[in-house]
């Protein structure tokens, strides 16, 4: 008897991280699965580590876009992934998952729209995580100073949910056999339009270990997590609002400031930023874990890429520009301060919604001075840090998302 296989579609980068948590989880609990992994958008470096071990194969063209995945968010962005050749790419999709529904094979759509339409498109049995979409974006009040949307926010309200009509008739088909979210609000919302959606809990919160003790290098100082993004160069023009928003070194408290990176920004890229907001370098601490720092006055930043979960549990409070990794932090109980930039995902919509989805966890920010005020503002207000500690933890939910949701595709999915 043949092995068992399955194809995962993914369209970013946040959705290529659950899309692995979920696979990792699928192979514990069914060794012998096969598992192809098309990212939909970038190169799917997520992915390379489990690919060398065995663990999956990434298939189809690789071809990074200039929006980054975000062309749905400006013109701009459409218009030059259409020159960079989105459409032929968009072509050779269509084809592996046709050429993979023709044959009767699962599919698992991680994401919106693109994967939930490519996965009905392949023609046989397929199920969809959806990923970036929660009825608390419209259903939760804006933070202050960041003005209404009552047009959307009606909008949303009227259908009762924020998937729109098009999305619950993929949904809704007889060869979905499963629809999972990210949280139970959104699955009540979906099975008023007749979709059978669950909320098995959300992989983004597994594979952190507990807070470890606090080690000696960040005793007696103020910590703060640094995540400017990572898709240049929008993050190293994120990375210069956010330093510009630090306590100046005269008279500021010792501080260590963690900038978890990614592949990218890499130690050249960082050199010029840091060098122009006034800091120089220096030997990283002794177990650290950081691979350089940098010193101004009483404040050391340090550089660790791969220590996002490593770091994440040991701060106090976030300046984020990013994402999923965000979302990740302020589930962890770490509230975050965030800072809109000129795009083309971390701008000021992305910021007001990631707002109102985490409860108002992280706070955006009209500019540098305004983050500083409010930094300051929350390391000496235990008691407010623990309650968007609290608010965080209660959007995100409980580790264990992973295991759930691979169960269920299993049961529902996987042939027997």
């Amino acid at each position: 008897m043949s092995s068992p296989r399955l194809l995962v579609l993914s369209n970013g980068h946040g959705e290529d991280l659950i899309a692995l948590r979920l696979i990792e989880a699928l192979r514990r609990q069914a060794p012998g699965l096969e598992v192809d992994v098309l990212p939909l958008v970038g190169v799917g470096q997520a992915y390379a580590g489990a690919e060398a071990a065995g663990e999956l194969r990434r298939v189809g063209p690789r071809q990074p876009l200039p929006s980054g995945g975000f062309s749905n968010q400006s013109l701009t962005g459409l218009l030059q992934d259409l020159a960079a050749g989105l459409p032929l790419l968009s072509w050779h999709q269509w084809r592996i998952v046709r050429r993979w529904g023709r044959q009767g094979l699962p599919i698992l759509g991680v994401g919106d729209l693109l994967p939930l339409l490519l996965a009905w498109a392949g023609g046989g049995p397929y199920g969809f995580l959806g990923t970036p979409k929660s009825d608390h974006t419209w259903a939760s009040p804006a933070p202050a100073g960041w003005g209404r949307s009552p047009l959307a926010d009606g909008y949303h309200r009227a259908k009762g949910s924020e998937w729109d009509p098009w999305e619950w008739a993929l949904m809704g088909r007889r060869r979905c056999r499963l629809v999972a979210v990210r949280d139970r609000l959104t699955a009540r919302g979906l099975r008023r339009h007749g979709v059978r959606a669950v909320a098995p809990g959300n992989p983004m919160m597994d594979g952190f270990a507990p807070a470890p003790p606090l080690p000696p290098w960040l005793q007696g100082r103020r910590r703060l997590l640094l995540l400017p993004g990572s898709r240049l160069p929008e993050a190293l023009g994120n990375l210069r609002g956010l330093l510009a928003a630090l306590p100046p070194a005269e008279g500021s408290l010792p501080m260590s400031v963690l900038l978890a990176t990614g592949s990218r920004p890499g130690a050249a890229e960082l050199a010029a930023p840091l060098t122009a907001a006034g800091f120089i370098p220096g030997p990283p601490p002794e177990g650290s874990g950081a691979t350089a720092l940098w010193r101004r006055g009483p404040l050391e930043l340090l550089v660790g890429p791969g220590r996002f979960a490593a770091w994440a549990p040991l701060a106090e409070l976030g300046l984020a520009t990013a994402g999923t990794a965000t979302e990740q932090l302020v589930g962890l109980g770490v509230p975050a301060l965030s800072l809109p930039g000129p795009g083309p995902q971390f701008k000021a919509g992305f910021a007001r919604r990631q707002s109102r989805l985490l409860g108002g966890a992280v706070q955006p920010c009209h500019g540098p001075a305004e983050l500083r005020h409010r930094l300051l503002a929350l390391l000496a207000d235990d008691g407010e840090r623990a309650r968007l500690g609290r608010i965080g933890r209660r959007r995100m939910g409980p580790a264990g998302g992973s295991e759930r949701l691979a169960a269920l595709i299993r049961e529902r999915l996987l042939p027997g």
